[in-house]
């Protein structure tokens, strides 16, 4: 399967959404919130104070939430424009948050404790976040939390844990909670980054060292792909059938050149079989 390219001249584009039409992303090292259609017209939504990482989902009522990694605070954007604090996650942790989920619930993850000498990233976790913006820790040791997805039935939340080569399940509890941990697939010499779910219950991953998206069903038989050029940051299904797999890459050179004038970023999409179904897909339809 191969994909054609929808937008150039980004930085990093990361946390893919379906939302109104087009497809949002949040374009690492710019702060910028970008909102790109399928003839490839793309336009600045608003600029955030963050340049990395920042995520991105949507409340029921449609406002905009914004993940603030490094701030440690989830950000939400009222009618006016406005940017006030949703939810402080500072208290659980001083390393940077990463990707949220809404779905019946909010979830975001990362944070966790210091990273060991040498390394990046410490152990994550994931914190569940209330309407009202009150947040509590509800999984722990997540080896590198990256892309969070729920499935259609809101009875199961899955994670990318990328330097476990994995994904990793919980059953949610009917207070949010998570509970039953479990390899949902292994998937080898993978790092799965971003992900969605379609409606036949598989998972698309993103992997950035392996320069590829991947199909994969549950117990980590891998059904089908796409080879890029670049490494591939996270995956989003949408389009107007819901049967497009966008696809955000760049060209990676370590975390020390993230931040850099390097535009290498693209958007590119590919036309796949089975449409998005769960959250981040339907996005902000609970709470």
């Amino acid at each position: 399967m191969s994909a054609k390219i929808v937008t150039t001249g980004l930085a990093f584009g990361e946390s893919p959404r379906w939302h109104d039409g087009r497809l949002w992303l949040c374009n690492w090292g710019t702060g910028e919130i970008v909102a790109v259609d399928e003839d490839s017209q793309s336009e600045v939504m608003l600029t955030v104070p963050a340049i990395l990482p920042y995520s991105i989902d949507w409340l029921p009522d449609g406002r905009l939430l914004i993940v603030s990694g490094r701030e440690g605070l989830l950000l939400r954007q009222e009618a006016d424009g406005t940017l006030v604090t949703h939810a402080d996650l500072r208290h659980l942790s001083k390393n940077p948050w990463n990707e949220i989920v809404v779905d019946g619930r909010g979830y975001v993850n990362g944070g966790g404790p210091a990273p060991a000498p040498g390394e990046h990233f410490g152990p994550g976790t994931i914190v569940l976040v209330a309407a009202d913006g009150s947040v509590r820790q509800v999984a722990e040791d997540i080896a590198f939390a990256n892309g969070m997805a729920v499935t259609p039935d809101n009875k199961t939340l899955i994670v990318a844990e990328s330097h476990a080569n994995r994904l990793t399940a919980f059953d949610i509890a009917t207070d949010g909670g998570l509970f039953n941990r479990r390899v949902w697939a292994r998937l080898g010499n993978d790092y799965p980054d971003g992900i969605c779910i379609d409606a036949e219950g598989c998972v698309w991953y993103a992997d950035v060292p392996n320069r590829h998206c991947v199909r994969v069903r549950e117990g980590g038989v891998k059904l089908d792909g796409i080879a890029t050029d670049r490494g591939c940051f996270a995956c989003m299904l949408g389009g107007a059938d819901g049967r497009t797999l966008f696809i955000t890459a760049a060209e990676w050179r370590g975390f020390e050149h993230m931040v850099s004038d390097a535009r290498t970023g693209q958007v590119l999409s590919a036309a796949v079989s089975v449409s998005g179904a769960g959250w981040p897909y339907s996005s902000g339809t609970r709470w």
